[in-house]
């Protein structure tokens, strides 16, 4: 029979009475205790029509029984809101952004995660909903700073969808261990010893990181797909522009490599091992030939955060003079957050394939110098000082890409331009050059130790 629904039934109402008519209308049980209490059980059962009586007292009925099951028929709706919640899941926000979680969460692992580019790919890579682990070095010393505002640990299993594991990439033995183990969708190699100058000073160490070590993670990569089948593993190479050396600007994707230190020869290296595995193998592999990117995260001893580290102390009085070396070599600045999207962005095509990420803006280190003392009423010329030590001994005069392949194929362009980046930069050290005072004027720090 067909029941009609009183007009006086608000929309909840006829939801439970629904789902009440479903539930009696499933029990085929002569002692259902439901049916015991109905005016008219065989209303349930029989197949001819009632009389309008009948059917009027059955509805009432089953409206009285609606209105007595109604807590418990909340409950059961909430439960099964919150199993459909767990199903589809949605991203813990990351600095105050949301997004879903796919049913089955991407996991990505990173090399050099603790660095710079490490901490912005991890922020952007939660926030996307992604389980990350990290490889990092072991040191006497943590190294975790630019990680500890995401740091969760790993006891709280149901949060902590960060990792962090022991390796190196001059250990290939770790390095596969770790691939087995954690079963990566995406791999990010990022670790390197970075600083141009210091690959002077050490270029055996840099070959082996920055060169073999891109072999040795490649290699655990192909070997794993290999005993597993995995092969839907997409790999992402951080290349340098430092790779282009002496050749002019515009750099693009096609220009021809040229490198003037042991850091940008094993950035080469990397480049076309990356470009071998991909080739030989049919590897998911790309390489991203990013320009300088800064942020406040950029290590102390990187010529941007030298500048704005000491704007910050020359401003509170902790130091007096800043010494530099080449202050006509110009690069692409950018801000690392927005590159970082890039990375992620060339593993989500359809094909692999190399791109330069780049703001098409050359400033030299001069005019970082007029923003950043000029931005705190400060004139550089009165603080800096030249000294000979800190020129390269071969240089690179002039870098600046041409990232008009990414703009057009990952639809990627710079948020943050050259003076904002250069103050937020700036406004981060005045701040930590405060708080450094509050040590110094409490007799717990030598502001000597600067000149």
């Amino acid at each position: 029979m067909l029941l009609s629904v009183p007009n006086y039934f608000s929309a909840l109402h006829f939801l439970i009475w629904r789902d009440t008519i479903g539930y009696l209308r499933n029990q085929r049980k002569a002692d259902c205790v439901a049916c015991r209490n109905l005016p008219i059980t065989s209303a349930l059962y029989i197949s001819t029509t009632p009389s309008p009586i009948q059917e009027a007292k059955f509805n009432f009925s089953l409206l009285l029984i609606s209105l007595s099951f109604l807590p418990q028929l909340r409950q059961i709706r909430a439960m099964a809101s919150e199993k459909e919640t767990a199903a589809s899941g949605s991203a813990a926000a990351v600095n105050g952004g949301e997004s879903a979680e796919p049913l089955q969460r991407k996991i990505a692992l990173i090399t050099g995660i603790t660095g710079q580019d490490g901490s912005y790919l991890t922020e952007f890579l939660l926030n996307k909903g992604y389980e990350v682990h990290g490889l990092i070095r072991r040191s006497s010393n943590f190294n975790t700073q630019r990680l500890n505002h995401i740091y969760i640990d790993p006891h709280n299993s149901h949060k902590a969808r960060m990792k962090l594991h022991y390796a190196d990439l001059s250990d290939a033995s770790s390095l596969r261990r770790w691939i087995d183990t954690i079963a990566p969708d995406e791999v990010y190699n990022l670790a390197a010893q970075s600083h141009v100058a210091v690959s002077f000073e050490i270029p055996d160490y840099t070959a082996d990181v920055v060169a073999t070590g891109a072999l040795r993670l490649l290699e655990a990569v192909r070997s794993h797909i290999a005993a597993t089948g995995r092969s839907h593993i997409r790999y992402y190479q951080a290349g340098s522009s430092e790779m282009f050396g002496s050749t002019p600007p515009p750099q693009s994707e096609t220009t021809p490599f040229h490198p003037r230190s042991p850091y940008a020869a094993s950035k080469c290296a990397a480049h076309w091992y990356t470009v071998n595995y991909r080739e030989a193998y049919g590897l998911f592999a790309c390489n991203g030939i990013l320009f300088n990117h800064e942020s406040p995260r950029r290590g102390e001893n990187f010529v941007t955060r030298k500048i704005t580290r000491a704007v910050g102390r020359i401003k509170v009085g902790l130091q007096s003079k800043l010494f530099m070396g080449n202050l006509q070599a110009s690069r692409d600045w950018g801000f690392a957050g927005d590159y970082v999207e890039a990375m992620w962005m060339m593993l989500q095509q359809e094909k692999p394939d190399d791109y330069v990420v780049a703001t098409e803006e050359s400033h030299t280190v001069e005019e970082f110098l007029e923003v950043a003392f000029g931005y705190v009423g400060l004139n550089w010329r009165d603080h800096v000082m030249i000294d000979k030590r800190y020129f390269r001994p071969a240089e690179v005069d002039n870098l600046k890409g041409d990232s008009s392949k990414a703009r057009k194929v990952l639809g990627w362009k710079p948020k943050v331009g050259f003076e904002q980046l250069v103050k937020m930069m700036v406004d981060e050290d005045i701040e930590l050059a405060k708080r450094e005072k509050v040590l110094v004027d409490a007799g717990y720090m030598d502001a000597q130790q600067q000149p």
